[in-house]
């Protein structure tokens, strides 16, 4: 009789000799450390085939969110000798539900290991059957095909050695063998793994669910965009760093803790134990040696220590392997099922902890708190696995409060909500570029834009068409840029939109040659702007006034360039007649009039000052002088006096405001609107002026509330790296805190596309404008410098550059240079000040 005393003598032997399969807290931490580097490198792009984590991209980019529109999918899972067929209907209406029905076929082995192409008419015949069945062979609906094998790997497990099939797209090898067959068409919309599967079962019944796992897009190197989060299939199966042979049992990851495995160790420990003598007396038979003699349900049967039903179970498995186990070796095969079970539980722990610990750092949270969708024979029938997994991942992880979820039927259902979202994502992919289609423009429609504006310019500088001209190309009067020895003290003032300016402008020439500028910011009141003209420029004036004495020089009577961003005729310099308010404003009693003179007026009437405003300038003449100060070069907008019919004399040139932002007021560019275009221009103060077509880049059409999609946030979207935090943070300033990950993907779309065409059709405008300058002067080629202004050029990271390319490509006669303008509407109206005040004194 075997006493207890020695029943524990016993298991202290053994544990002594199965020492090094169990493992401290401190051995699990090591070993969660090292996943975490591996996961680490697994995402990262560099010697991928040499990793032991592939960390491979499933493209699977959000788990369900219950809203899923009842739809019915086929469902093909393939995992092993035999694979499922389903029909499937995914329907939510306030209940999620999920109805399959299916059927499964066995691979033959011949099959098995033949070729990939037998292999997959075998499934397209069985897939052809079950349709059969069904009676729905004519209807084609999505397919959803789950595909348990590391597809990024160099080889298939779990007994398939079908060839050329490695290394090849299975869902292009499937498509073939159903054309082959030609009696039926499906529509593949995604291939899963079984593990990713998991992730969307549970994350139908919680949104919360994280499986395998879920990484921020800007942590993957392996895929492009950085937009959102990808569901990323680990393959912790993968080899450790030794090749031995894994009954060394230095093996893969995978078999030290997964069930399809535990048997097998449990086999092989129990060999060498025999022959040491620790076991058995000694005594090994032949069905001891033969592998898979002892499976995972045999383990998880000897661990049950509910009334000696364990130790009868290992009696039982032992006589059946031709044995005459004692007790001691019942109660040591019990022992080293349990070391092994537990190791894999605790592995299992220490790697979801590098998970989770992942997770956290990406969501850079303080304290996590996910739910882990789980499935595996083990986890579900083993009687304590699933209790040490929990307990050893709060031992670890005392910063997650993780909860764990069952999986039910993860190839299948999971792969069904796989399916429904990959088909709601294509219906929308499609709709939204279906949508967006409307604002991308082609090369053909950027050279019909510059040949249509080229013709507007024409017009517009004609006498006899001037009138009914969309684009004015109205002089200024301003005939040359700087030379750089202008000189003297000047006041600006910067009319353009609700602030302005008040400048002085000290210009320095000669050795010391350089502009200072002292400035101050006044706000025009929505009142005052939209009241009578009288009001607003009494408004300006005040102002005027309040610099002056601020710069400590009311006495003071210094020459004024007036930079005023409306389109005006001028028949002088220090002469313009307001043809249209735009930008908001709609001061009565001033269209029709000189503004040099309503502003002198107002002068007057304050009886405080006197100023002599010596010229008046549009913002983009300004512009050109302030980079023509720095550049030479820089004279677009600079035309031949012989081709403007409006201004009397031709010799030399003279710059002229094209006021290019009522292109398209006749229609000219009707056919190039999108129903967008429309719904801005409806909306603005002055519809039927100044399209969103051109130049504007707001997403008015995209929200209800006009205007409050300011344009500084197309810089912003498309400048942080963290984008869609940004889109997500903007989102909320708008009160849609409710976005989610696709809507913030769809507005960075929207911004993209929208500045894209703003800067291409800017480029399309300027290649116009260089090409007419070209051909005026008769040149071959055409080396000019652009001077650039406006906070979409300066701010947006793409803008600039895509204006660029579209002006090489649409003018490539034209060697074309942009220089940034600092300050054109201030720097600008004070140099031509300094000019006009150079060329007086010269004449007296």
């Amino acid at each position: 009789m075997v006493t207890p005393c020695k029943l524990s003598h016993h298991c202290l032997h053994v544990d002594k000799y199965l020492h090094h399969l169990q493992l401290s807290d401190a051995n699990l931490m090591d070993v969660s450390l090292r996943f975490r580097r591996e996961m680490d490198k697994g995402l990262g792009r560099d010697n991928q085939l040499h990793r032991a984590l592939k960390m491979l991209p499933h493209v699977v980019r959000s788990t369900p969110d219950g809203h899923q529109k009842m739809a019915t999918f086929w469902l093909l899972t393939l995992a092993g000798p035999h694979f499922r067929v389903l029909l499937v209907k995914v329907s939510s209406n306030g209940e999620q539900k999920v109805e399959m029905e299916n059927q499964i076929y066995a691979i033959p082995e011949d099959i098995m290991r033949g070729s990939g192409s037998e292999l997959f008419d075998h499934i397209a015949d069985c897939l052809a059957n079950f349709l059969d069945k069904l009676g729905i062979k004519e209807k084609k609906l999505p397919l959803g095909f789950t595909f348990s094998f590391p597809c990024q790997q160099t080889k298939l497990d779990e007994g398939f050695r079908a060839s050329g099939v490695e290394g090849k797209d299975v869902v292009a090898l499937l498509r073939i063998a159903i054309q082959k067959r030609g009696d039926f068409d499906i529509d593949i919309v995604a291939v899963i793994n079984d593990t990713v599967g998991t992730m969307m079962t549970c994350g139908y019944e919680t949104t919360t669910a994280k499986s395998a796992l879920s990484s921020d897009m800007r942590n993957m190197e392996l895929v492009e965009g950085d937009e959102g989060r990808m569901c990323v299939n680990m393959e912790v199966g993968a080899r450790s760093a030794t090749t031995a042979p894994w009954d060394d049992l230095r093996t893969a990851f995978e078999k030290m803790i997964s069930g399809f495995y535990m048997g097998e160790l449990v086999r092989l420990i129990l060999v060498k134990m025999a022959k040491e003598q620790i076991v058995f007396q000694g005594q090994v038979t032949a069905d001891l040696l033969t592998t898979g003699r002892i499976n995972t349900s045999h383990v998880s049967a000897i661990e049950d220590e509910r009334d000696n039903a364990g130790l009868l179970a290992a009696e039982k498995v032992l006589q059946g392997l031709g044995l005459a186990p004692s007790a001691q070796d019942c109660v040591a095969a019990q022992r080293v099922c349990q070391v092994v079970s537990t190791r894999g539980a605790h592995l299992c722990a220490a790697t979801l902890v590098s998970v989770l610990r992942q997770i956290r750092d990406n969501k850079a949270a303080e304290r996590l708190r996910t739910t882990v969708g789980v499935d595996g024979s083990v986890y579900k029938s083993h009687p304590e696995f699933a209790r040490r997994l929990h307990k050893m991942v709060r031992r670890l992880a005392p910063d997650c409060d993780v909860r764990f979820l069952r999986s039910e039927d993860g190839s299948g259902k999971g792969a069904a909500m796989v399916t429904a979202v990959a088909h709601r994502l294509a219906v929308q992919h499609a709709e939204r570029q279906c949508i967006l289609d409307s604002l991308r423009l082609g090369q053909e429609q950027l050279l019909e834009v510059k040949r249509r504006l080229e013709g507007a310019m024409r017009r517009g500088l004609a006498q006899e068409t001037h009138g009914q001209a969309s684009v004015k190309m109205l002089p200024t009067y301003v005939r040359a840029t700087p030379d750089g020895t202008e000189h003297g003290d000047f006041l600006a003032l910067d009319l353009g939109g609700t602030n302005f300016r008040v400048l002085l402008v000290r210009v320095r020439s000669g050795k010391r040659r350089k502009v200072e500028m002292h400035n101050k910011i006044y706000s025009i009141p929505q009142d005052t702007m939209q009241g009578t003209g009288e009001e607003l420029f009494d408004h300006i004036v005040h102002c005027i006034a309040d610099f002056l004495e601020y710069m400590g020089m009311k006495g003071a009577v210094l020459p004024l360039g007036f930079t005023f961003s409306f389109p005006c005729q001028q028949k002088q310099l220090d002469q313009g007649i307001l043809l249209k308010w735009a930008k908001g404003f709609k001061a009565s009693g001033c269209e029709g009039q000189d503004v040099v003179t309503l502003l002198k007026d107002a002068i007057r009437r304050r009886e405080e000052f006197d100023l002599d405003v010596v010229a008046l300038v549009n913002d983009t003449a300004g512009t050109m002088m302030t980079c023509g100060y720095d550049d030479s070069m820089c004279e677009v907008g600079l035309i031949e006096m012989r081709n403007v019919e409006l201004v009397e004399g031709d010799e030399g040139r003279m710059c002229i405001n094209m006021e290019w932002g009522a292109f398209g007021d006749d229609g000219e560019l009707d056919d190039l609107c999108a129903e967008f275009d429309r719904v801005v221009d409806e909306n603005s103060n002055n519809p039927g002026k100044q399209r969103g077509l051109l130049f504007r880049g707001k997403l008015l059409e995209r929200l209800k509330t006009r205007g409050i999609f300011e344009t500084k946030f197309l810089s912003q979207i498309a400048s942080d790296r963290l984008a869609l935090r940004q889109v997500r943070s903007i989102l909320q300033h708008l009160g849609l805190s409710g976005s989610t990950c696709d809507d913030s993907i769809l507005v960075k779309e929207v911004c993209s596309v929208v500045a894209r065409r703003a800067a291409q059709l800017c480029g399309a405008g300027v290649a116009a404008v260089v090409d007419h300058m070209r051909c005026n002067r008769g040149l071959e080629r055409l080396r000019v410098t652009v001077g650039v202004d406006g906070t979409l050029y300066k701010l947006h990271p793409h803008f600039s550059g895509i204006m660029r390319e579209t002006v090489q490509a649409l003018a490539p006669s034209c060697d074309v240079s942009f220089l940034q303008s600092e300050d054109g509407s201030g720097k600008g109206a004070a140099l031509i000040a300094a000019k006009l005040s150079k060329l007086l004194m010269t004449i007296m």
